[in-house]
């Protein structure tokens, strides 16, 4: 018998969460966006859900498949893409559930975010799930260099949402919010905000 660790891997504890409520379920199309190594891969892989990945590391890339052979050796390895998000290459509703996590904080400025986020949902089915994790502002003070760009005490720069973009952003798409933001303030160093939205159209 596996261990919980051999079974889920490293997996976001959110993720998790939404798993352990039934809302992420075999038989959907799944599209981990930013998927690094495979970190939120595995149990999905495990238990044979149809993945798509995409990052701009090759490494992290050629990883993700040598994991996606070991755990679900009928998935093509043409599934695993290198590209960006803004130029994401998978046709309109095309998945059920969008992953993405720690990536979008990564936006250059507010074209790039916008450009970023609006292919994500493209590709996402109406009533499908987008998992979002990404830095924000809510919970404490950060230091802004220009429009959404902040330094966080970390010392990182990054793009950084709040509250009030989250909530408005969620009507604009057509969707709605299935959890409250939630976010985790990391020991005086960041916020990360958990933002999950389903899409109605």
């Amino acid at each position: 018998m596996p261990s919980l660790q051999e079974q889920l891997g490293p997996i976001d504890i959110y993720l998790f969460d939404q798993l352990l409520r039934g809302r992420i379920h075999p038989g959907m199309r799944v599209l981990d966006a930013g998927c690094g190594f495979g970190r939120n891969l595995v149990y999905l892989l495990r238990e044979q859900y149809e993945i798509f990945g995409i990052d701009q590391n090759s490494t992290a890339i050629d990883a993700t498949r040598a994991l996606a052979a070991s755990l679900a050796p009928t998935l093509p390895p043409t599934n695993f893409r290198v590209e960006p998000v803004e130029s994401l290459s998978l046709p309109d509703s095309f998945v059920d559930l969008v992953l993405c996590s720690a990536v979008l904080h990564f936006a250059r400025d507010d074209q790039h975010f916008d450009a970023m986020l609006r292919n994500l949902w493209r590709v996402l089915k109406p009533g499908g799930l987008l998992f979002c994790r990404l830095a924000s502002t809510i919970g404490m003070e950060h230091m802004r260099i220009s429009g959404r760009r902040f330094v966080s005490p970390d010392g990182v720069e990054r793009y950084l949402v709040d509250e009030a973009l989250l909530v408005e952003l969620t009507h604009q798409l057509g969707g709605q919010l299935l959890d409250p933001l939630k976010t985790t303030v990391v020991q005086d160093q960041r916020c990360m905000t958990t933002w999950i939205v389903q899409k109605n159209t």
